[in-house]
């Protein structure tokens, strides 16, 4: 009989109190997590490599390798952006839409063109107004996290994100300078992804009540 309910104690979940009351954490939310945080994992690797092959190994063979891998690390994000836990849905589904957008945009292009994705967009920055999106829904990701965790890294990456593709789309940059920061982007969004996997799952999932409080204000409106 002790045993028995020493074993229903140590497998009973924690309860966490919340805004809006008691709430607890299951397997599925922390499933969600591990998802999210592989997701940015990935492409932040992928994103790494690809800076690494375009800073140190300017060939142009090495533009054919880049499609791939921006491919790898679009699906990833977008994987990340489905799993991820923000309060605001409005700005979750934003989020989504411009991921949405900047991957149809970077498929056109793709099929459009005889060069490799990379070289078009390098050559030809107009098409940042459509591929651009998927940057826009990355940094919207750094925006939160920076918000949420007050990371070093994500207040670094959210401004040079939109600062090197306005920087390009523009004109106004340098290429010592967009290779600059192209290389700083890279360096801390690796940070930023390593820093993740090691953070405690429970603060990625937020205030649970205050999801259920807000989707019973849906409801209550519908």
């Amino acid at each position: 009989m002790i045993l028995y309910m020493t074993t229903q104690t140590l497998s009973a979940p924690e309860v966490y109190q919340g805004q809006f009351g008691e709430f607890t954490i299951n397997k599925g939310d922390r499933t969600g997590v591990i998802i999210y945080r592989s997701g940015l994992m990935v492409a932040a690797i992928c994103f790494a490599i690809g800076t690494a092959l375009v800073l140190f190994n300017p060939s142009p063979s090495i533009y054919n390798w880049l499609t791939p891998l921006y491919a790898c690390f679009s699906l990833a994000l977008g994987v990340s952006l489905l799993t991820i836990h923000i309060y605001m849905v409005e700005l979750h589904r934003i989020l989504q839409v411009f991921w949405a957008i900047g991957s149809i945009s970077s498929i056109v292009v793709a099929l459009s063109s005889s060069e490799p994705l990379a070289v078009t967009v390098y050559t030809q920055p107009l098409t940042l107004l459509g591929v651009g999106f998927t940057f826009a829904a990355l940094t919207g990701i750094y925006f939160k996290e920076g918000f949420c965790f007050n990371r070093l890294e994500t207040k670094v990456l959210t401004p040079i994100v939109p600062l090197l593709l306005l920087g390009h789309l523009l004109g106004i940059l340098s290429m010592h300078w967009e290779r600059v920061l192209l290389g700083i982007w890279a360096i801390f969004f690796v940070i930023f992804a390593v820093r993740k996997v090691v953070q405690a799952i429970p603060p990625d999932i937020g205030d649970k009540s205050v999801f259920e409080y807000l989707k019973s204000q849906r409801s209550a409106k519908v």
